[in-house]
């Protein structure tokens, strides 16, 4: 992925085609119920419509897409958890044992995992994607996390799995991730792009305690000192204070958008990587859904930031994508109502009299 390929990409989101929102809108008020009733199902819906380019969608084939990455910036002691877990974590998914397992298998929908940035060799292990682009970053609290060229190439590996989905049919994909320590550069990119001090923007993310909590508000403030991050440059902003897995998640948004494929995105991290890609592609934002409101304290700011609702609020903390997982169902729900519910006419039922 080169710069100019990428600004191509960008080019190629379209808006969503307002003759199929409407027409999407008059089937939702022709159904039997009264007009609004299901409420944000139907706005689900509508967009779903827009998205796929016709008034009965569908969602058959879901996928989530999990990144792993490890952080330079464990090394400013903000995480409660040791980096080796990031690793541990991963050998979990293939095996079927961890939360998103479980959530993926309860709503059809398949699991890829992506080492994108693990420090650890997996020596080619079967069921995992092997897209490494490096074994974890720097710390972004002592100069840039990754080069402008290592997040090209991450964006690029997400670009090039939502292409992928695309091809394979895939009607609906969802982000997630693993990496420990990666709630503090996606704390460092909100800080970043909504101009909000340290203190606002760190949460305890695994558990840290107090001491935790300062050293993480300490190194995005040292971060955000040393890179100087200019929100008018997206790409540098990423480069300087993301991770892999951020990146590789805001390259699925961007190749979802460009391929008229709906995204929906996890929690804080996730979140972030939906920040970083709607300021690479404002357009972008029509392609995704949030899936919950994080107990990451920031996330709320990054959601609002982003004129953006979630569908969930279940206290979640724990991303590797369940939050996007559960909120899969809702999209197919909110899609199978739109093309399965009888209108009126068809159900031979009176509407309300104007």
């Amino acid at each position: 992925m080169t710069e100019t390929s990428l600004t191509e990409l960008i080019r190629g989101i379209r808006p969503l085609d307002p003759a199929v929102l409407e027409a999407a809108q008059r089937r939702l008020d022709d159904l039997t119920k009264p007009p609004g009733s299901l409420g944000r199902l139907e706005d689900v819906a509508r967009r779903l419509a827009g998205i796929q380019g016709t008034a009965k969608p569908a969602v058959r084939k879901k996928r989530v897409y999990t990144f792993a990455g490890d952080h330079g910036v464990t090394e400013e002691g903000v995480s409660a958890y040791p980096r080796e877990v990031t690793a541990q974590m991963v050998l979990n998914f293939l095996r079927g044992g961890a939360a998103i397992n479980v959530l993926t298998r309860y709503v059809g929908a398949e699991i890829t995992v992506v080492d994108i940035g693990v420090d650890h060799d997996f020596q080619g292990i079967a069921g995992l994607v092997h897209a490494k682009v490096g074994r974890g970053t720097r710390s972004l609290a002592r100069g840039p996390a990754m080069t402008r060229e290592e997040a090209l190439q991450a964006l690029g590996v997400g670009i090039d799995l939502a292409r992928e989905a695309k091809r394979d049919g895939v009607d609906l994909v969802g982000i997630g991730e693993m990496g420990i320590g990666n709630t503090t550069p996606a704390a460092a990119l909100l800080a970043a792009f909504a101009g909000l001090a340290p203190e606002e923007v760190v949460g305890r993310g695994t558990g840290v305690d107090d001491e935790g909590l300062h050293r993480k508000a300490d190194a995005v403030r040292r971060g955000l000192e040393v890179n100087r991050p200019d929100p008018s440059d997206p790409l540098g902003v990423l480069h300087r204070l993301g991770g892999y897995e951020i990146a590789g998640m805001a390259g699925v948004c961007l190749g979802g958008a460009a391929a008229g494929l709906p995204v929906v995105v996890d929690g804080f991290i996730s979140t972030a990587a939906a920040l970083v890609a709607t300021k690479l592609a404002p357009a972008a934002a029509d392609y995704l859904f949030f899936s919950h409101l994080s107990q990451e304290r920031a996330h709320v700011r990054m959601i609002e930031h982003l004129g953006q609702q979630p569908l969930l609020v279940l206290d979640l903390r724990l991303g590797e994508g369940t939050g996007a997982a559960l909120a899969m169902g809702i999209v197919e729900a909110s899609a199978r109502i739109l093309s399965e519910m009888a209108t009126f006419s068809e159900a031979g039922v009176s509407n309300r009299e104007e």
